[in-house]
């Protein structure tokens, strides 16, 4: 692995950041939308401004060099469940640990008491292993669009409420 870490907040008011977190995002879902056949994934047609206005919390890693090579944001239901929207690593520095360790970030500084939930395409294989092996649960497959499968993952809370 060839991350320097640590995982820490990503502050998207700041302008580098924002742009380098939304590049980022567009060239991983570019590759996702290879790997399960859709091309109409939200994310690939989401603006800069829209993608700031969205009410998420950012998780970034830097790579070698300081620049940001994944992030992750999530948000709270009312239900106190932690939603992971979404978890991109820079297609340059794949396979290097760097979703796992943003995960395990944010698992370590959620709440215990809570759920986690995340979605990914059916055919996204690297994802759904990635789930598979940190211990989340793969629910009902749905689809959202015709041509779309998408893979539901839950992590139980890890102590009780």
């Amino acid at each position: 692995m060839t991350t320097t870490g640590p995982v820490g907040p990503l502050d998207l008011a700041d302008e580098a950041t924002a742009a380098a977190v939304h590049r980022i995002g567009r060239a991983a879902y570019a590759v996702e939308a290879e790997l399960i056949g859709f091309d109409g994934i939200p994310a690939l047609r989401e603006s800069l401004a829209e993608m700031r206005e969205r009410p998420l919390r950012w998780l970034g890693l830097r790579g070698d060099g300081g620049g940001i090579a994944g992030f992750l944001a999530w948000e709270e239901e009312g239900d106190g469940t932690v939603c992971v929207d979404r978890l991109c690593v820079d297609p340059a520095r794949f396979r290097r640990g760097i979703a796992s360790e943003l995960l395990r970030a944010l698992l370590a500084a959620a709440p215990a008491d809570r759920a986690v939930r995340v979605t990914t395409g059916a055919a996204n294989a690297p994802a759904v292993a990635l789930y598979g092996r940190l211990g989340f649960t793969r629910g009902e497959d749905f689809s959202p669009a015709p041509g779309l499968a998408m893979a539901s993952f839950t992590l139980a809370p890890r102590t009780p409420r």
